[in-house]
């Protein structure tokens, strides 16, 4: 009898130590959800790169469930509520910026969003209640848009020295602060801005005859639009030697922009997943300030100069080198 007894504790005993090990192995692997208008880039691999440098590796001890909406903006909400109904912990938002987040903001008001890139201004696009303090679910990296207009003309400026009337292609329904700035910019630089509103594809063929109309030397185009537009602007460009000035470095390597400045999208990503972590550690999205980007670069493809027939003055060259 005692012996019984003796086996029937030491088992209750074996059951009890193996419960936190069982416990272990059923822990909830985090799952991600990475949403972006344009297909999958170098910044899902940036921030694919910085959560293994925080010891999270997909597939192992964490999951990452991407859904890229193919440049079909109208795409956007589907996917996000997709990923709301997958009880992701995290939603990263990544290129196409603004109207992306926006996606993911009007799916769910409860999982935690991370936005890689936030172009406009995220406070008076509603998005965030300030940059110190986000309130909500949804925090992130401001791309510096509207504010690097400046920038961006004055090298379109300073290549193109002969040129008096740029293009600047948009859409109102995400760039207006966009807009004015550059025609801010476009004054102080005594620059002819040419406003080209494009909703469409019917639109942006207007946009294209309007600008061949006014004879402008250079084009100006919002990320966002190259991934949607990618094949119409190249070709425009192309056939009337037009210089495109755009907004990332993946831009110039496809050869649909001549030029690019702006912030570093790795960088960017790879700052995000730092924001990830804290959050699957405890942090709420409201107490995470809204960071400004510290990496940018200049990118020109002389390839694609030689093929509209232009010559890069030495000087960019240099700074783009440098």
């Amino acid at each position: 009898m005692s012996n019984k007894i003796f086996c029937l504790a030491l088992c209750a005993m074996l059951l009890a130590l193996s419960f936190p090990a069982e416990a272990q192995q059923l822990k909830k692997v985090p799952r991600i959800g990475v949403l972006e208008l344009t297909r999958s880039g170098p910044g899902v691999e940036a921030f694919r790169q910085g959560l293994r440098e925080l010891g999270y590796v997909d597939g192992q001890n964490i999951i990452i469930e991407y859904r890229g909406a193919e440049d079909k903006r109208d795409r956007l909400p589907e996917l996000a509520a997709e990923l709301v109904r997958l009880k992701v912990d995290v939603i990263v938002t990544g290129e196409g910026g603004f109207p992306v987040a926006r996606a993911a903001k009007n799916a769910t008001t409860t999982i935690p969003i991370v936005a890689a890139i936030i172009g406009g201004d995220p406070v008076a696009d509603g998005l965030v209640a300030s940059f110190a303090r986000p309130g909500g679910n949804i925090t992130g990296f401001s791309n510096l848009a509207a504010e690097l207009a400046w920038r961006r003309l004055e090298l379109v400026k300073e290549t193109f020295p002969k040129v008096t009337r740029v293009g600047f292609i948009w859409d109102p329904f995400i760039t207006s602060l966009r807009l004015k700035e550059t025609q801010a910019a476009a004054q102080s630089l005594g620059v002819r801005l040419l406003s080209l509103e494009v909703r469409n594809p019917d639109e942006l063929a207007s946009a294209f005859e309007s600008a061949a109309r006014e004879r402008v030397g250079a084009l100006m185009v919002p990320g966002y639009l190259i991934g949607t537009y990618q094949r119409q602007i190249t070709d425009f460009s192309i056939k009337k030697r037009l210089p495109v000035s755009c907004d990332t470095r993946g831009n110039v390597e496809q050869g649909v922009c001549l030029m690019a400045y702006g912030p570093s999208i790795p960088d960017l990503y790879r700052r995000a997943a730092h924001y990830v972590e804290r959050i699957l550690k405890g942090a709420k999205p409201a107490d995470l300030p809204v960071q400004q980007p510290t990496k940018f670069e200049l990118v020109i493809n002389l390839k694609t100069a030689k093929q509209i027939g232009l010559t890069i003055p030495p000087t960019c060259w240099q700074e783009r080198t440098g």
